[in-house]
């Protein structure tokens, strides 16, 4: 392996470009997109409403994604009082919170679907084949399954983990449509505590079993539902 980096060494960097360059440009992508629909135009003038990965990259996040594992991309800016008034303004910024999480589901379901297909292929069924057999060259169809899963479990994860009601996560702008105004102020006023609290928690362990379980189930949840596919494949 270049560079002495191990087979998984490398499959981890792959990863993590893939979430800078692809995952984590589609949710934000997604707020654009709602915020826009909604009459807010404030990301469009500021280009954010693009695919391009470069619009979202923060320099910053994306080298700590890179190397440590743990990162972010630039927060999509909207301006609620810009949403048009067929809905509530706290509607409108639910509405396009919510977004992000649920572009990684979809985008995590169609990558089941591809998964399934590829698993389908006697391409993949032969490596398996000659794995058994100890005559397999070459193990890409295994890296190629294992990077097709890790798209589909990262799309989840992001999804699951932003859907936490803590600020700044997307959760916490769901939340505030069904709390009060007093709510918002408690949040105000105690931004500083929360953010530091947030931080605490996501450096320790004590959401990694509660969001791993999640992650499974919608795991497993879209590998019945895409169980139609190796039943039309054979």
């Amino acid at each position: 392996m270049p560079f002495g980096l191990s087979q998984s060494d490398l499959m981890g960097y792959l990863v993590r470009l893939f979430i800078i360059f692809l995952i984590l440009p589609i949710h934000e992508f997604a707020h654009a997109w709602t915020a826009y629909k909604l009459g807010d135009e404030t990301a469009k003038y500021q280009g954010r409403l693009t695919l391009n990965p470069i619009a979202h990259i923060d320099p910053i996040g994306a080298i700590c994604l890179l190397i440590g594992g743990f990162g972010w991309a630039k927060p999509v800016p909207i301006d609620p009082s810009r949403f048009t008034r067929k809905h509530s303004v706290r509607f409108g910024v639910a509405i396009t919170a919510l977004a992000g999480p649920v572009s990684n589901l979809i985008v995590a379901f169609l990558g089941m679907i591809g998964l399934r297909i590829f698993e389908c292929t006697s391409y993949y069924n032969n490596y398996w084949n000659d794995m058994a057999a100890g005559e397999a060259i070459s193990n890409a169809p295994d890296m190629i399954d294992s990077m097709l899963q890790a798209f589909v479990l990262i799309n989840i994860g992001l999804a699951v983990f932003n859907l936490i009601p803590i600020p700044p996560l997307d959760g916490s702008k769901i939340l505030g449509y069904f709390t009060s105004a007093k709510v918002d102020r408690w949040f105000i006023r105690n931004e500083q505590i929360i953010r530091i609290v947030f931080l605490i928690v996501l450096v320790s362990p004590i959401l990694h079993g509660p969001l791993t379980f999640v992650e499974y189930q919608i795991f497993r949840l879209y590998t019945f539902l895409t169980n139609w596919i190796p039943a039309i494949m054979g």
